[in-house]
């Protein structure tokens, strides 16, 4: 019981100290957001931090349902892969469009991410279902933030 507690922590620490990283790395960004031209529908600033600390918990646990899954070691694995690879471009991303102010490319790199975080939804509901579904609010919020990069690019 206490190694299971262990795993879980480490699997949902992992996405949290990523986007943390991501979001000191991206320096004053939230401000300077705030100061751009934005598209309907944008939420306020202080539902993106929230919104992504649900999403990475939620990707911690379905990483977690894959890990003890028991489904095939090499299945698990690809799995595991897919979703190191994408929280990889995660990571990038609140570089490029709050740090840097790269709109085109980050709306870019997001598509990459969408495709990566499909690929890995896919991947995660072929070894337990649910660990595919807690993955589904993050594929709508990369769609969501797509429109929104797409938006402010065009605006700016």
């Amino acid at each position: 019981m206490k190694r299971n507690c262990k795993v879980i922590v480490a699997c949902i620490a992992l996405p949290l100290a990523a986007g943390g990283l991501a979001a000191l790395f991206s320096g004053s960004g939230m401000g300077e957001y705030a100061r751009l031209e934005q598209p309907p529908l944008s939420p306020p600033g202080w539902l993106f931090p929230v919104a992504w600390s649900l999403l990475y918990v939620l990707m911690g646990i379905a990483s977690y349902l894959v890990l003890r899954s028991g489904a095939q070691r090499g299945e698990v694995r690809r799995a595991l892969r897919l979703y190191g690879i994408q929280l990889a471009v995660n990571f990038f991303w609140p570089i490029l469009f709050f740090g840097l102010g790269l709109f085109l490319i980050s709306f870019l790199w997001l598509v990459l991410l969408w495709i990566l975080v499909l690929s890995t939804f896919l991947s995660f509901r072929r070894i337990s279902p649910a660990a595919g579904w807690l993955l589904a609010p993050y594929l709508l919020w990369t769609t969501f933030a797509g429109y929104l990069n797409f938006g402010v690019y065009l605006l700016n």
